[in-house]
């Protein structure tokens, strides 16, 4: 069993940054691909970015390329992700998620409980 508490959502300004946090516990953190979703009120949960086992492969929605950035720090259980140029349109629960293996394939086997991000224009 893997938990997974995020952290770092808020109100910010259009154009402004935000850098979300999650960190996990329960298992060894390196053995599972991370990726970050998001949910905005009555739309479906959509996928926002990926990163693989050590960090170094990362993908991203086209939605938030160029302006999302995704880390993760082993030692510290913890994948993060950088919001940079927000838009109102990236208004949304962001949840994390965690898929037993190396890379990303699009199957989480743990989620958790979202943190709220409010931009305003």
């Amino acid at each position: 069993q893997v938990q997974l508490v995020e952290s770092g959502g808020g109100l910010v300004q259009a154009g402004g940054s935000l850098r979300l946090s999650c960190a996990a516990s329960g298992r060894t953190f390196s053995n599972y691909a991370m990726a970050w979703f998001r949910q905005a009120p009555g739309k479906e949960r959509e996928f926002a970015a990926a990163i693989n086992w050590s960090g170094g492969s990362t993908r991203y929605a086209n939605s938030v390329k160029g302006r999302f950035t995704i880390s993760r720090d082993n030692a510290k259980n913890t994948v993060y992700l950088q919001m940079s140029s927000l838009k109102p349109e990236d208004t949304a629960a962001y949840y994390c998620a965690a898929e037993g293996g190396s890379y990303w394939t699009g199957r989480p086997a743990y989620w958790g409980q979202g943190t709220q991000v409010t931009v305003e224009s």
